[in-house]
């Protein structure tokens, strides 16, 4: 949709504040250019009069994500860019937040559609620059129903894309003196559903439940229900109560995946390859839980799809044993195995989840991290309130700090703020760190498991023997960089830690504000590793 007639450009700048307070945004994050200076101007006068909090950001991908962070864990945010290449920055975050159900707002300026088409500076076409990815809004002027489109795209778990066309003047000639109060609205990243009744499923088949990412309390509860195993991810809000299994990625690859006969599955499952190949079996049905975001169509065959499940009664109580049993013998022989010799990437993780609190907040890198925390990570207790977050929409390694700090600020009433990232992961957003004197900063630490590469890559097919000669200059990447003189450059407290006394004495004693604790890991026996641990898993009888 566009606007043709042209206004006043702080008159629309304040429009759009005004619809966006209007639709509960109280978190801003600016990204500093000429063409959004109305923007930024209508922005700094909203946070003098209290309607809403500032975040400045040198970085356009930065900014991105930490709205996304802001939205997807507490505060609805907005963030605003420049025009030109600065609009194309903001392109991974609508992504993530498309394919996650995160209705965060991306504005962009942009230059009068006059000199569209044309060799204007800076200008190039931003309408729909992000295709179905975010609802759009072409904006000459504010039209009425704006605010209306926003709080629809809230509803329904959608991003939203407003291209701002501003014309010269670009400062206002006064301050803006009568900003409205802004409108309190929960932040909604699940689409609101028909109430229907809930599906009864028969008992009978060997079931297991798979809670994907953000399945949420409703995995765990039809699983205790059932008597059914848990299978449930770190970040599926799931992985809480006695059915939870902390090692079945490790059981279903020693052939308790054979057993299966069935599979409710919720959320969005993503890490592990046996429960893919689980899903994908011929021989096993699929009931799935409606899921959100972009393309919420499972990539497996399903055979009931239901809004809500429930089933005739308790189950055998003999399958659960069994699965429980397997899995208490294999969780103690990984953390025997993981204990020998020097600190491990699976040690790492184990540390930080038993240093995550009741009410604490927990944000997990894509790649090897929230892996490691998948094999390490015990079930918490119900109602603790343990939160534990990944970008799992697209499962990209961009923008997880900026996101770590956004659901850090979003979140500011957890008891610990914690995150555990790779060494890539950390490198690819470490502009994440510079943060002027003024804006806003959590107490968050920053776990960085560095390997000095890209390890996951060892432990698939391209990190075989065959491929070894090529292996470290096309996947592994070794990058040698001083983690401690690059967190210098930004005045972050940094700690180096190697042995397992070091890193359980600095996760003991956080600082305040963003800190970074380096846990420094080997890398060469990665495969090895892994491959030791799936010899571990203690198979049926």
């Amino acid at each position: 949709m566009s606007a043709s007639t042209g206004q006043d450009a702080t008159e629309l700048a304040r429009d759009v504040v005004s619809a966006l307070l209007g639709a509960g945004v109280r978190d801003l994050v600016l990204a500093p250019g000429s063409r959004n200076a109305p923007l930024a101007f209508a922005a700094h006068d909203a946070e003098t009069a209290g309607a809403l909090r500032l975040h400045t950001r040198i970085d356009e991908r930065t900014a991105a994500f930490l709205a996304l962070g802001l939205t997807r864990h507490g505060r609805r945010a907005a963030v605003v860019c420049t025009s030109g290449t600065a609009a194309a920055h903001l392109h991974p975050a609508v992504l993530e937040a498309s394919h996650a159900g995160v209705p965060m707002i991306g504005i962009t300026a942009d230059r009068p559609a006059a000199v569209r088409g044309t060799g204007a500076n800076q200008t190039t076409d931003q309408v729909d620059l992000y295709g179905d990815a975010a609802d759009a809004l072409d904006l000459a002027s504010a039209p009425p129903g704006l605010l209306d489109r926003l709080l629809a795209a809230a509803r329904d778990g959608r991003p939203v894309h407003l291209n701002v066309q501003l014309a010269p003047p670009l400062v206002p000639a006064r301050r803006w003196d009568d900003v409205p109060e802004p409108t309190e609205l929960p932040v909604r990243t699940t689409p609101r559903r028909r109430r229907v009744p809930d599906a009864v499923l028969r008992q009978g088949p060997r079931t297991v439940v798979v809670a994907g990412d953000d399945a949420g309390p409703p995995a765990r509860q039809l699983a205790e229900r059932a008597g059914w195993p848990l299978l449930a991810e770190p970040s599926s809000g799931s992985r809480t109560g006695t059915h939870a299994l902390r090692c079945y990625r490790l059981l279903l690859g020693a052939g308790w995946s054979e057993r299966v006969e069935r599979v409710v599955v919720a959320g969005h499952p993503t890490l592990s390859r046996p429960v893919t190949e689980l899903l994908t079996r011929p021989d096993v049905e699929v009931v799935s839980l409606r899921a959100r975001g972009r393309w919420p169509d499972r990539p497996f065959p399903v055979a009931e799809e239901h809004d809500s499940l429930t089933v005739e009664g308790p189950d055998d109580p003999a399958w659960l044993d069994a699965w429980c049993a397997a899995d208490a013998a294999t969780a103690a022989a990984v953390d025997a195995a993981v204990a020998r010799g020097p600190l491990t990437p699976y040690e790492v993780a184990g540390a930080v989840a038993a240093a995550l609190p009741p009410g604490g907040l927990l944000v997990v890198g894509a790649s090897n991290p929230i892996r490691d925390l998948d094999v390490m990570a015990s079930g918490w207790g119900v109602g603790e309130r343990r939160m534990v977050v990944a970008n799992r929409g697209l499962a990209g390694i961009d923008g997880t700090v900026s996101t770590a700090v956004g659901a850090a600020l979003g979140r500011a009433h957890s008891s610990r703020k914690l995150a555990l990232i790779g060494d890539v992961t950390f490198l690819h957003d470490a502009n994440g760190l510079v943060l002027g004197p003024e804006e806003p900063r959590p107490d968050l630490t920053l776990v960085v498991v560095n390997d000095d590469g890209g390890s996951i890559f060892a432990t698939l097919e391209q990190g075989g023997p065959a491929y070894a000669a090529s292996f470290e200059r096309l996947f592994a990447t070794p990058h040698g960089v001083d983690l401690s003189a690059l967190c210098a450059a930004t005045r972050t407290p940094h700690r180096r830690v190697t042995t397992r006394e070091e890193l359980t004495a600095a996760l003991a004693t956080p600082v305040a504000g963003i800190e970074v604790v380096e846990a420094v890991v080997p890398r060469a026996d990665r495969r090895e590793v892994d491959a030791a641990l799936k010899r571990l898993a203690v198979g049926p009888a």
